[in-house]
């Protein structure tokens, strides 16, 4: 299992027990500048207040089972209006929305992807871009954020 992955399953039992949604981790390593961004939402939106609480419980269970070595920071947040996408779930619930996709791995030497996301089949987003439909593996996707619109 990824670093991310372990992270996850750590965090999401927490998250959810205190009766919010764990939307993704987000671990970034960066020396004595490492973050761990912890996504959370709920129906009614989410306040500092939630975050607060949040973080305090995720702090316990860290100090705990230690799964990072080093110093890093700890930040609990709602997703936002530019929300990141996770999993093939979150992909299917914005359908028709547009987002932004930065593959793993570059695809016909590109590796930055805008458009509407079209559907998700069989593990992978298809996302219509100006010039065509593209068809992107979940799993090789580095970071997804949708594309706020007003």
């Amino acid at each position: 299992m990824s670093k991310q992955g372990n992270l996850q399953s750590l965090i999401d039992p927490i998250v959810v027990n205190m009766g919010y949604e764990s939307v993704g981790v987000e671990y970034m390593s960066q020396g004595k500048h490492s973050v761990l961004r912890v996504y959370i939402d709920k129906p009614d939106g989410i306040t500092v207040d939630d975050c607060s609480k949040v973080s305090g419980q995720l702090s316990a269970m860290l100090d705990v089972e230690d799964p990072i070595r080093g110093e890093y920071h700890l930040e609990v947040s709602s997703p936002g209006l530019d929300r990141p996408l996770f999993t093939e779930a979150q992909f299917e619930q914005f359908i028709g929305h547009r987002c932004v996709i930065r593959m793993k791995m570059p695809i016909d030497g590109q590796r930055k992807f805008t458009g509407q996301i079209k559907a998700l089949v069989d593990g992978a987003v298809e996302l219509e871009t100006e010039n065509k439909l593209v068809s992107l593996s979940v799993d090789m996707v580095d970071k997804a954020n949708l594309v706020p619109e007003f």
